[in-house]
């Protein structure tokens, strides 16, 4: 079995250790993330997580992440793009506060374990199940965390660096199929599943994503929470990402334009091969409000088919 036929029949194994992992510890780390993201920080409770994005004072993303509440730190998982520059821009709003970060991406190994029979390597791997999405469990001396890249039913296992072989070969054992980054890519955008550094970027606003379950509209001020309640109350944003399918197999770049009834509509963010599907699955932004009713979208002059995105967790 591959590791993408893994991903969406069974479960494979995934290296997420180049994300990067930020701790957070002294007494204000709370009330500093809180005034620093977009989502409640100060609702969290040890074992509890969230998605949360943040932005510069433009309202702009600058990095996504999920924020894990632990018992003397939050943890701050982001993507690969991000790490640097997120820990700089934490960093920079750190004056009379007591904080400290800490860097532990490279102390550190993150597994990703993804797919319909996630919850059944666990168990056999007698590791703990946490329920709710971005929950997560101690398992010895690591952790557990209900989480997915790619939009299928998921967990992460982040564990010291000197676990990484033993913890691989303990997880293929217990049935989970390596999975590549090309093959994790395609289940993602099969799922529209949206990433930072291809699909979000510094150029998005929050509702541009559709990704509302990062903004908590009733948590009072952060930065940029001006831009987002102004969007929220009035309107002003016209392009959205959407989940895309798009005939033919030849490779779609970045950047590529989609058009409807020959008059531009948007672009491309990402795409991919689905073996399942025959066809070229992708996520771009659409100005919405500019497509005519029933009007024909293409891209490279090949059909585009707007599709619903897929639950994960």
């Amino acid at each position: 079995m591959t590791g993408y036929q893994a991903l969406r029949e069974a479960a494979a194994w995934l290296d997420l250790s180049a994300r990067g992992r930020i701790r957070a510890t002294g007494e204000d780390r709370v009330r500093l993330l809180h005034a620093m993201c977009t989502n409640h920080i100060q609702n969290l409770q040890p074992g509890e997580g969230c998605y949360a994005f943040f932005l510069n004072a433009q309202g702009r993303i600058l990095a996504d992440a999920q924020i894990l509440a632990l018992p003397e730190a939050l943890l701050i998982d982001t993507e690969p793009e991000t790490r640097c520059s997120l820990y700089a821009h934490l960093d920079k709003y750190i004056i009379a506060d007591d904080v400290s970060l800490e860097d532990t991406t490279a102390e550190t190994v993150a597994i990703g374990i993804e797919g319909p029979q996630a919850a059944e390597v666990l168990t056999r791997l007698g590791a703990p199940l946490p329920a709710s999405l971005y929950s997560h469990l101690a398992w010895g001396d690591g952790l557990v965390i209900r989480f997915s890249v790619t939009g299928q039913p998921g967990f992460s296992i982040m564990a010291p660096l000197g676990r990484r072989e033993a913890l691989i070969r303990d997880i293929e054992a217990a049935g989970a199929v390596r999975a590549s980054d090309q093959e994790a890519r395609a289940v993602r955008l099969e799922r529209g599943h949206p990433r930072y550094g291809e699909d979000i970027t510094d150029r998005n606003l929050p509702h541009e994503t559709q990704l509302l379950g990062a903004l908590h509209f009733t948590k009072g001020c952060y930065l940029g929470q001006e831009i987002v309640e102004r969007v929220r109350s009035r309107g002003g944003v016209h392009r959205f990402l959407m989940p895309l399918e798009i005939e033919g197999d030849d490779p779609l770049e970045p950047g590529a334009v989609i058009s409807a009834e020959g008059t531009a509509v948007g672009e491309l963010t990402s795409a991919a091969w689905s073996p399942s599907l025959g066809r070229m699955v992708a996520l771009g932004y659409l100005r919405l409000p500019d497509i005519p009713p029933g009007a024909a979208l293409a891209c490279a002059g090949r059909p585009v088919r707007l599709k619903a995105a897929q639950a994960g967790g």
